[in-house]
């Protein structure tokens, strides 16, 4: 999801603030936003090996009062992302064996990522 330029496609630093942002925002104005996921690559490797992640794309799940049919009209054409939004019975019904990294309420990322920059 990051801007149109592959070789920075996995920049969290770009990418998260918009995800946590903008597009909880414009979603919010539909139905409220519980929960936010990542989910596919990013979900399943751990935060410090995302740098191989590039020329990947970003593959986000909201967690929200009701499901939204296509939810792609929200993103921001110049982004790379896979956007579903559903609600709680859903994703317990498809995704709970699936490895999700929520970054909404809780960020399972916000240590790792402090820790990261703390670090250079």
């Amino acid at each position: 999801m990051s801007r149109v330029k592959l070789e920075a496609i996995w920049q969290h630093e770009k990418v998260l603030p918009y995800i946590l942002t903008t597009l909880k925002d414009k979603i919010d104005n539909i139905t409220a936003v519980e929960k936010i996921f990542l989910f596919g690559s990013r979900g399943r490797v751990p935060f410090a090996d995302w740098e191989t992640l590039e020329g990947k794309d970003w593959d986000v799940l909201v967690q929200a009062k009701c499901k939204l049919k296509n939810a792609y009209v929200l993103i921001d054409k110049d982004y790379y992302l896979d956007l579903l939004v559903l609600d709680e019975e859903t994703i317990r019904e498809h995704y709970s064996k699936n490895k999700l990294a929520m970054i909404f309420p809780e960020n399972d990322l916000s240590y790792v990522i402090s820790k990261t920059k703390d670090n250079g």
